[in-house]
């Protein structure tokens, strides 16, 4: 196995990369001008943390030559610890958020290529952790949080994950005793979604080919399978 590069890479990324290797994984290997984190034989591995508009023209790019895997983290648990100062200091105090992550949360980034799904050499896979987010004080920015700022995202664990090879693979999704036609507020009401949420769901079933507007109610637009 080749080490794993993490120069100027943020702990998670660089703990998520390790934890998913395995022997025989190539790492930062430049491929068609972009540098991809694992290269495991014929499939690219990319691990996304941040938002996915920032990668939207890699993975179309490298999905079109090669098979392409793209890991995305959803913290199922996440711990807040709180610094005295951002180059570290006395830990002022660690307490668990009660938000819990769920896999719908994977919409809020997929809506930046929801037609991704649709090629056949694109996969997605989510990865439920534990994780920490570390917070120093900043007094320019108390605007944000009350002043503070997080410093970086650290792995405890990963929990479970799962992986989206196809777009009939979003149909979980859809709960099989949702009356067709119906709308994003139906959709959200069966599912218990926000409304927000539950529009950034359907948009990218449709773009991947899974839903389909039937028609309208009102001002509301109609779906269908």
């Amino acid at each position: 196995m080749c080490a794993i590069g993490i120069l100027n890479e943020k702990p998670l990324h660089a703990a998520l990369k390790e934890w998913y290797a395995r022997p025989g994984d190539q790492f930062e290997v430049s491929i068609d001008g972009y540098v991809v984190d694992i290269v495991r034989d014929a499939l690219l591995i990319e691990i996304q943390t941040g938002n996915f508009s920032s990668i939207k023209r890699k993975v179309h790019a490298l999905a079109d030559l090669h098979p392409l895997r793209l890991v995305f983290p959803i913290a199922r648990e996440k711990w807040i610890v709180r610094l005295a100062k951002r180059s570290g200091g006395d830990m002022l105090s660690r307490r668990r958020s009660p938000k819990r992550g769920e896999v719908e949360e994977l919409f809020r980034e997929l809506v930046s290529f929801p037609g991704l799904m649709a090629h056949p050499n694109f996969s997605l896979e989510v990865l439920f952790i534990q994780e920490e987010e570390v917070r120093y004080p900043d007094r320019r920015r108390r605007w944000r949080r009350g002043g503070w700022v997080t410093k970086e995202r650290r792995l405890l664990d990963v929990v479970d994950r799962k992986v989206f090879a196809e777009p009939n693979d979003l149909l979980r999704f859809i709960p099989s005793g949702l009356i067709e036609p119906w709308t994003t507020q139906d959709l959200s009401e069966a599912n218990g979604l926000p409304r927000w949420m539950a529009q950034k769901l359907v948009y990218c079933l449709r773009e991947s080919g899974v839903v389909r507007v039937v028609g309208k109610k009102g001002n509301s637009i109609l779906y269908a399978l």
